[in-house]
């Protein structure tokens, strides 16, 4: 599309500056398919050539962006996307095992996806949302999320600042490739967990034994939560 160019993406950073990298991206973080790695290699661009934004600035905003958004995706698996999977899972085959299976399999290797994930384009649009969906402790998550976002801001920030247009040029191929490389995983992640389900979904019970964690916790009554025992007849 044409408001997705180079040249409409430059004029979209002149006239809004840090807030309008930091929203693209942060969109894009949430699970809005929108070009950030672009926006941030074009604003490291325009950032060398005008004094009115630095490149300081352009990695603080599309890291900043990039965490908020991801986070923002996070909270949504986690009060949403869970919400259904309980509910309609079975209708696609996604058993209580089979949920935990996921959730064990983000315990263990979520901090990996969810740091890789931010340079794949794939995962970095899906790995928010995946990790809160998945129960992924949320502590842990915005360790490798931080870490993954500052480092892609920092990477591709200083790579278009020292290579120019030409970086921009190989951004749309590199990240196809990304993308086959990032769908290529995911498939034969996909086969090796079909292949070993039954033994990975006893770890996975092992790990985490007992019923699913309920979508959201009901609030104990207070008398509870000081540990005196519930009077109804108390007033």
């Amino acid at each position: 599309m044409e408001w997705l160019s180079a040249e409409s993406l430059r004029h979209l950073i002149a006239a809004y500056g840090y807030g309008g990298i930091a929203v693209i991206v942060g969109l894009e973080s949430m699970g809005v398919p929108l070009p950030g790695e672009t926006v941030l290699v074009v604003a490291a661009l325009y950032a060398g050539s005008h004094h009115d934004m630095s490149l300081l600035g352009v990695m603080v905003s599309a890291a900043t962006g990039a965490i908020v958004g991801d986070n923002i995706g996070y909270w949504l698996g986690r009060e949403f996307g869970y919400r259904l999977l309980l509910r309609y899972g079975r209708y696609v085959q996604l058993t209580d095992a089979r949920i935990k299976l996921g959730q064990y399999l983000f315990l263990r290797h979520g901090s990996k996806v969810v740091f890789l994930g931010r340079f794949i384009p794939i995962l970095r649009v899906l790995a928010g949302v995946l990790a809160g969906t998945n129960r992924m402790p949320w502590h842990r998550f915005l360790v490798a999320n931080a870490a993954g976002a500052m480092l892609w801001a920092v990477v591709l920030a200083t790579g278009a600042y020292a290579f120019g247009r030409a970086l921009l040029r190989m951004t749309g191929p590199a990240a196809l490739l990304l993308f086959l490389i990032g769908a290529a995983v995911l498939v034969a992640a996909a086969l090796f967990i079909r292949s070993h389900e039954g033994e990975l979904e006893a770890e996975a019970q092992r790990a985490l034994p007992g019923p699913l964690e309920p979508a959201r916790r009901a609030r104990r009554p207070p008398s509870l939560r000081r540990g005196k025992p519930h009077d109804p007849a108390a007033r």
